[in-house]
């Protein structure tokens, strides 16, 4: 158990108390503290009585607190535990298409249920005890995100390569019997998981709704590193747009039965059907964001609210993205020339060589193939580069490239840009 106390908070309820760095924190109120949820969960009343553990022996801490605040206590580890890695072989796993010689932590698969409720990742109940699962309903961890990829048991034990994987809406009926509210996600492989698949899948987890609240539909990313991998199929126009007209009928279905469609198809298949993005109000809100689903729509419906608004810096520039963003991407620039004509900017979409011309979205983009698509060319006096490019809270690309590199490389300043229009627009204009 990694609830070593590294840091108390000053000002914070437990400063102050007989309380040491170094020192272990075990129980709260006679519950035993596993981990994060446990002192989460535990923490939350206004009187507490901690069991701290040290050398010297045993003692015991009362504090008194508004409900809900936190203690103040920082642990040695995030999780007071170590991550939990993936049990699953899943035939589309991206990690297993990286290629070699990459940093160490990306290629660390994570299936973690306390990730999935404080950080919002993915995870796909196969790895769950008894113990743990029950603890899910019993301190109702809601919301948690599901990839479900097939309700099907015989296809989700295929997509997901393990024997246990079959038993997942099973789960999942347990999960909204306890109210536990579900985000899912299914990726959608051409002759596997689409088609009279993906129609069983949306009709199972449809009878889940509410506590399915939303379910994207993601086509599966292949890069040129499959070397051993199943052979898997990539999504053309054809499929794209065939995987499109499924999923919206079905969701105009549930619109009409339910008040909501359920499932969304990520910006990707519509990009790759050669087809126009919905309508803002279309994404009920945008439920699934992370997944890609309204990404694009959301960021011109941004950038047209603030570019109107905002006094100019007219400061050349070049905006580098992925070659699937760049159309709409300089569409937005060309639509703020011509408010500000004086306006001095280039869009350039990034070849992905790193990964495979099949990858074409920004948030795969490297830093060394930046460098190498844009030697030569003329700068401006800044570089855009949007913050999904970079290693979370960090100024690093996945190929270990920083944006000092390109600094260094391109002379010029590198702004990054948040990922919504506000920032894009405030970015184009000089903010």
């Amino acid at each position: 158990m990694e609830s070593t106390i590294i840091k108390i908070q000053k000002g914070s309820p437990a400063d102050g108390r007989k309380i040491s760095v170094g020192d272990k924190l075990v129980r709260i109120n006679g519950h035993k503290i596993y981990d994060v949820l446990d002192y989460k969960f535990y923490a939350y009343d206004s009187k507490l009585l901690l069991e701290i553990h040290n050398e010297a022996g045993i003692r015991f801490v009362q504090i008194v607190k508004e409900p809900g605040e936190d203690l103040g206590l920082e642990f040695e580890s995030y999780l007071m535990d170590k991550a939990k890695a993936c049990a699953n072989k899943c035939v589309f796993c991206f990690v297993d298409q990286l290629p070699r010689g990459m940093r160490k932590t990306l290629y660390f698969k994570d299936d973690d249920a306390r990730l999935s409720f404080l950080q919002g990742n993915y995870i796909t109940l196969t790895n769950l005890s008894e113990r743990e699962f029950q603890r899910i309903m019993d301190l109702h961890i809601s919301p948690i995100n599901v990839s479900v990829h097939a309700a099907d048991p015989e296809m989700r034990c295929l997509l997901l390569g393990n024997k246990n994987a079959g038993k997942g809406i099973e789960m999942m009926r347990r999960l909204k019997d306890a109210g536990i509210i579900m985000n899912c996600q299914v990726v959608c492989c051409p002759g596997l998981n689409d088609g009279d698949q993906l129609a069983y899948t949306m009709q199972e987890l449809e009878k889940l709704y509410p506590e399915v609240n939303s379910v994207s539909i993601v086509p599966v990313g292949l890069t040129t590193h499959r070397e051993g991998l199943y052979q898997l199929k990539p999504y053309d126009a054809k499929s794209a747009g065939e995987t499109i007209d499924l999923v919206e009928a079905f969701g105009r279905k549930c619109l009409y039965k339910h008040g909501s469609q359920i499932f969304f198809c990520a910006d990707e298949l519509y990009l790759k059907a050669k087809r126009d993005l919905p309508d803002d109000d279309w994404y009920e809100g945008y439920p699934q964001l992370e997944n890609g689903v309204g990404l694009i729509r959301l960021l011109i419906t941004e950038f047209e609210e603030t570019y109107k608004t905002i006094k100019p810096d007219y400061k050349s520039f070049t905006a580098v993205t992925g070659v699937s963003a760049a159309p709409f991407i300089e569409e937005l620039l060309n639509t703020a020339k011509i408010k500000y004509p004086a306006l001095e900017g280039k869009v350039v979409p990034i070849i992905n060589d790193f990964f495979g011309h099949t990858i074409d979205v920004a948030g795969l983009v490297t830093g060394g193939d930046i460098i190498k698509q844009l030697d030569g060319e003329e700068i401006g006096e800044r570089l855009l580069v949007p913050r999904n490019m970079l290693r979370h809270g960090e100024g690093v690309f996945l190929d270990d490239i920083t944006i000092e590199d390109l600094e260094e490389k391109f002379g010029v300043p590198v702004r990054i840009v948040e990922q919504d229009g506000n920032d894009l627009a405030k970015a184009f204009l000089g903010l």
